[in-house]
């Protein structure tokens, strides 16, 4: 059985729907969330879905020791980052390289770096007057957003979208697609 964290610093209804993906899988489950932040409501879906969870702080993340050790501790197979806002550091990657991935709400490379996230993400996309936005499933490296691409699935926007709508457009993919695509990337490293 394959063991899954997943990192969020937000609401996690993205780490809820991976949850509910790997209930029943008899492959996967998700075994622990990570949150950085403290108030963040991913911890309230933990709690309700019976899966343990930890607050780690910018420090202790960057650091990462401490963090290795209580993923290691929990046989922590495959990182999961859905929304979750800190770059993830070098040590962390070396002690799972190829096994962290990330999920961003653009078609990468447009639209990714430092600062762009959620919202911003979509207020950018339709002041740029794209034609469409969408995912983009991405491996992670040491760079924000610049990892190497495993998925991407595409949306319109309309002319008369508003962010609001490109998000509900994209959230839409994200829940379609991103439980799924993680059990593809999980079966690539049997």
């Amino acid at each position: 059985m394959k063991r899954i964290a997943i990192f969020a610093s937000g609401s996690g209804s993205n780490a809820e729907n991976i949850a509910n993906y790997f209930s029943e899988s008899d492959y996967a489950q998700v075994s622990l969330i990570v949150a950085n932040n403290p108030n963040a409501y991913v911890l309230e879906r933990a709690k309700k879905l019976d899966i343990e969870s930890i607050v780690i702080n910018k420090a202790q993340f960057m650091e990462a020791d401490g963090l290795i050790a209580e993923l290691q501790k929990r046989e922590i197979d495959f990182i999961v980052l859905a929304g979750f806002l800190l770059l993830v550091p070098q040590k962390l990657i070396d002690a799972y390289p190829g096994r962290i991935v990330n999920i961003h709400p653009a078609l990468l490379p447009k639209y990714g770096g430092k600062g762009m996230y959620g919202d911003r993400v979509h207020e950018a996309v339709v002041a740029a007057g794209e034609k469409e936005s969408g995912i983009t499933i991405h491996l992670i490296d040491c760079d924000y957003d610049k990892g190497t691409t495993f998925f991407q699935a595409t949306c319109p926007v309309l002319p008369e979208d508003t962010p609001h709508d490109v998000a509900t457009k994209v959230h839409a993919l994200e829940y379609e697609h991103f439980p799924h695509v993680i059990e593809e990337i999980l079966h690539t490293l049997d």
